[in-house]
């Protein structure tokens, strides 16, 4: 069987265009096996905090019906799903192994609220209730990826198999990330080591294979540890060619995907945690088959891209009787792009003279290198059994540097269309200004809990002071004409002048969870958000001919003020979930017409030409619905379903917002047999 790739947004003019197959399901069938070699002196394991409990087992199928029993941290406070103020999502490893996922928004696409999209099979990304990437915040394991805003590879950066869940905040939480957590918050955890009070050495191989796209994947994991220390080494190798679908192949959509990861966990003194980890993720040749960033017949593809983290930690816990714990984070992530564009592109105009000049660019090759630095300070107060207060410092700061170089032909030819003279031009440009972004922010948040723990108030606050700056920018940095290079042509334009720009901005939270019923329970949160302009947005210089689209340093930070509405059933018979939702959006970012006032390198008179220009004009509002339900019918068969939407307004503009999901739902059947197998049958 062959997955479909159907998906639609609405289009930018605001309308959703959706092909329905006469007959459109989907089944899957899993037949899961696990072997494991393990080898240990004792079975008794040992917890980060020094208690000893049961060994973690591992499982092939979860509760027939989730309860909501799953611990989650993206709060900066350990609670169960069930008992937090906020709509959440969590997919865990077996979610993955049901569906033999190969890419995370491939399963998150099946939760409410949330549609995957992306520049092809490699390069994915989600939207979360009509929020794309660039109003969303990503995490793994807590640390801040920042990367391009325009190509969607943050998800395709991590390797499934290293994945022990993910954690999904639906809804804005600034005051605990600070900007961009308009939309939600994305959590990657990836998975970990263990103490034990004996020595142990455990390891495990997976391979995989999908005949879609002749996909070839293997990976292994040892883990190793001991009462005080503990290891774990991971790595992945996954090869793919071009993916079949109905329509037929789809060229350039291979790649090849190498991942290692690397943990060690340490106690040097009772109550004292430190623990290390690297990831490094890199893939060459991965075919962009389409998207927004390389449009009509281009053929793109990363040549190179890779992630590198080192993220280093130190906790310490029951320091007084209030004082629970003290944490210090540091990381450093370095993103590099490199990407290869041959625009298949030909375009001719008729000299003075009567001659045509035919001008074929032949190759572009972008590259992009980001460096994203994060110390963090976290404390967690427990001043009685029933409050809660947490608090600390982020401090985290994003360095940008690109470069592109464009090699193409310009060739006269006569009217009898015969070429006279060729030039070959290689044109060196950096499109976006040596840049850096640092943020610096206080958050604290408490958490009280009343009624004989029926009601839970949830109250929270974040000041972020935001710096940007960037040095002098030009809209080519040299050129070569058959050979001969110059590195001050003439009519080179200064397109941002060395600036720096300051934002302070506020965020804040307030939720509450009351519980009506032991098994039900309302959630309500609102909430003020913000999001800094993006390094992109602030130095943007596009330059199609006649006009250019630009972006603007002095941006404003985008507000918005966010409500949720939950009401949540969690029963081993019936489990339900669903929400109402309303986001507003001021001084939003959108292109306004104007004017780009430049001068030359050679010191003439400033000019100006037509503009589309990065602008604090507009306002929107997103509001819809959610919903998610799973019944227990009998012995092992479960009934599931779940449905969202989305609507999006410009309110200025009285317009319809573009790339927002349509209204989707899904409907389904599952069986499960320990001993043998799941079976689902799922209609969408």
């Amino acid at each position: 069987m062959e997955k479909s790739t159907e998906r639609s947004f609405t289009l930018l003019a605001g309308f959703t265009q959706i092909r329905i197959p006469r007959f459109f399901y989907g089944a899957a069938i899993c037949l899961l096996g696990l072997s494991q070699v393990a080898y240990s002196q004792d079975t008794t394991v040992q917890g980060t905090t020094g208690e000893d409990t049961a060994p973690d087992s591992a499982s092939l199928f979860s509760d027939p019906i989730p309860l909501g029993e799953v611990v989650v941290s993206s709060l900066r406070v350990d609670r169960e799903v069930r008992k937090v103020p906020a709509s959440m999502v969590v997919v865990k490893p077996h979610d993955y192994q049901k569906q033999s996922a190969l890419s995370l928004s491939s399963v998150l696409d099946k939760e409410p609220g949330i549609t995957a999209g992306g520049d092809g099979i490699w390069a994915t990304n989600i939207n979360i209730r009509g929020f794309g990437e660039n109003r969303l915040v990503s995490l793994i394991d807590g640390n801040r990826v920042e990367t391009a805003t325009d190509l969607t590879a943050s998800l395709s950066m991590v390797d499934v198999n290293d994945v022990e869940r993910v954690e999904i905040i639906k809804g804005a939480r600034s005051s605990l990330y600070g900007t961009g957590a308009m939309g939600g918050i994305v959590n990657i955890i990836t998975k970990d080591g263990h103490f034990a009070e004996r020595p142990y050495l455990s390891g495990n191989i997976i391979s995989g294979f999908a005949s879609a796209n002749t996909l070839f994947s293997n990976h292994a994991a040892i883990e190793t540890g001991s009462r005080r220390w503990y290891l774990r080494v991971s790595g992945t190798r996954s090869d793919a060619d071009d993916i079949r679908t109905p329509e037929g192949d789809l060229p350039n959509s291979q790649y090849t995907m190498n991942n290692i990861a690397a943990r060690v966990g340490v106690k040097p003194f009772t109550n004292h945690l430190l623990k290390i980890q690297y990831q490094r993720n890199w893939s060459t040749d991965v075919g962009i088959p389409g998207g927004d960033a390389f449009p009509g017949p281009a053929e793109a593809t990363y040549t190179d891209i890779s992630r590198d983290l080192l993220a280093a930690s130190y906790e310490i816990t029951d320091l007084t009787e209030r004082l629970s714990s003290v944490k210090l984070n540091y990381f450093t992530q370095y993103i590099y792009r490199e990407v290869s564009m041959v625009p298949n592109t030909v375009s001719e105009s008729t000299l003075p003279n009567g001659n045509i000049q035919r001008t074929t660019p032949e190759l572009i090759t972008p590259l992009g290198i980001h460096l994203t630095n994060g110390l963090q300070l976290h404390s967690t107060w427990e001043f009685t059994e029933r409050n809660t207060l947490i608090a600390g410092i982020d401090v985290w700061g994003r360095n940008l540097r690109t470069e592109r170089q464009k090699y193409i032909m310009v060739e006269v030819l006569n009217p009898d269309r015969e070429v006279i003279l060729t030039n070959h031009l290689e044109r060196g440009e950096t499109p976006i200004p040596t840049s850096g972004f640092q943020s610096a922010g206080i958050f604290l948040q408490d958490e009280v809990h009343l009624l004989n723990d029926r009601l839970t108030l949830v109250a929270g606050g974040r000041l972020d002071e935001i710096i940007v700056k960037n040095e002098r920018g030009f809209d080519v940095d040299y050129l070569v004409v058959n050979g001969t290079r110059n590195d001050s042509p003439p009519t080179r334009r200064v397109t941002f002048e060395e600036n720096s720009e300051q934002n302070l901005s506020w965020s804040a939270n307030a939720g509450a969870l009351y519980q009506l019923h032991r098994d039900i329970n309302l959630s309500l949160n609102v909430a003020r958000s913000f999001r800094s302009p993006s390094l992109e947005e602030r130095y943007k210089y596009i330059d199609l001919g006649n006009f250019v689209r630009l972006g603007d340093p002095s941006l404003d930070p985008e507000k918005g003020i966010s409500a949720d509405l939950g009401v949540r059933m969690w029963n081993p018979g019936f489990s339900f979930q669903s929400a109402v939702f309303a986001n507003r959006i001021s001084d939003m970012i959108v292109e306004s017409p104007g004017e780009f006032v430049y001068t030359l390198v050679s010191g003439t008179e400033p000019d100006t030409i037509p503009a589309l220009i990065n602008s604090n004009v507009s306002k929107a509002l997103l509001y819809g619905w959610d919903i998610n339900f799973e019944y227990h019918a009998y012995k092992n068969l479960v009934l599931f379903g779940s449905g969202s939407c989305v609507r999006g307004k410009d309110t200025e503009a009285d317009e319809d917002l573009p790339m927002i999901p349509p209204l989707n739902g899904r409907a389904g059947i599952r069986y499960t047999n320990p001993k043998a197998g799941s079976v689902e049958l799922i209609l969408r």
